[in-house]
């Protein structure tokens, strides 16, 4: 087997050239001297380190308890506020600073399937809140996860008029897009 090597000009800050090598069977190109580096962290057992993220705080409108727990292991680590109702919803909001939010819009098992939208007590309410308070909760990331795709579909575009970024995200897809955001 022969090794190439391709010598390629650098133009670095300085103005002066330097040499550089392509890393045979690869698109990389190596300083030269990153191989005496990447030794010597390799000895230190520095090689292989990884970064996790901060600790995020996340807040969950949602009545489901079981989608609670559901949250609550996605979730494992960061610090998670649960409201359950509109009422507790805003005290949160309004005194607390999250990273995301995560809002449902059937609130009591009545509204599954209600022919009626009862606004007041369901997550739109907290949708038109957020929309008339832009102060508040300004960069949080907001999904919208209910079953109810026209109820969300509402409050998103409540949010959306409002100048906020939100999305529906269907509660089947809601990890993958959790894994998306916020890796571990």
């Amino acid at each position: 087997m022969v090794s190439v090597f391709v010598k390629l000009p650098v133009v670095i800050n300085s103005g002066a050239a330097r040499r550089m090598r392509a890393v045979p069977g690869s698109r990389r190109v190596m300083f030269p001297g990153m191989s005496l580096v990447r030794s010597l962290l390799s000895k230190l057992g520095l090689n292989n380190i990884s970064v996790e993220r901060h600790p995020i705080r996340v807040f969950l409108l949602e009545d489901d308890k079981r989608r609670h727990q559901w949250f609550l292991k996605r979730f494992a680590g960061d610090q998670i506020d649960i409201a359950d109702n509109v009422q507790s919803a805003q005290e949160l909001l309004n005194t607390n600073a999250y990273d995301a939010l995560f809002l449902d819009h059937d609130l009591h098992p009545e509204h599954y399937n209600s022919p009626t939208t009862d606004d007041e007590r369901t997550g739109y309410a907290i949708a038109t809140w957020l929309a008339v308070n832009p102060e508040l909760q300004r960069a949080s990331t907001i999904f919208v996860h209910t079953r109810n795709a026209e109820g969300a579909m509402r409050m998103v575009e409540k949010l959306r008029n409002a100048g906020r970024a939100a999305e529906f995200v269907p509660f089947p897809l809601l990890g993958e897009r959790i894994k998306h955001y916020w890796k571990r």
